[in-house]
């Protein structure tokens, strides 16, 4: 199951995981809830690094500070750091091709 990631919770999440793959959301947003269910599976899949899902609309601090501008957004990060952003919805075997090369 992808984690419940909060402006409280970034942080600490980012430092306490190696790889860390986070999608920027909102509920009403159409194309994000058709990605939803595929950081789900990949979260499922990828026990062995932190998956999880940002509300914009309740934790602005965290999009303004990785400048989210369009949603879904998914943001790949590597000890921390963000080493790839995506915007708009993604195949599951993209995104697990780009898990892959960060796990590599």
């Amino acid at each position: 199951m992808a984690l419940e990631i909060t402006d409280g919770n970034i942080k600490e999440t980012l430092e306490a995981n190696k790889i860390t793959v986070l999608q920027f959301s909102a509920e009403w947003c159409g194309p994000c809830r058709m990605l939803g269910p595929i950081i789900e599976e990949l979260a499922s899949d990828n026990t062995d690094i932190a998956i999880g899902k940002v509300n914009v609309d309740e934790n602005s601090n965290a999009a303004v500070q990785y400048g989210i501008r369009g949603i879904p957004a998914i943001i790949f990060f590597k000890d921390g750091q963000v080493i790839e952003t995506l915007v708009g919805v993604q195949s599951k075997a993209n995104l697990q091709a780009k898990i892959d090369s960060l796990k590599a």
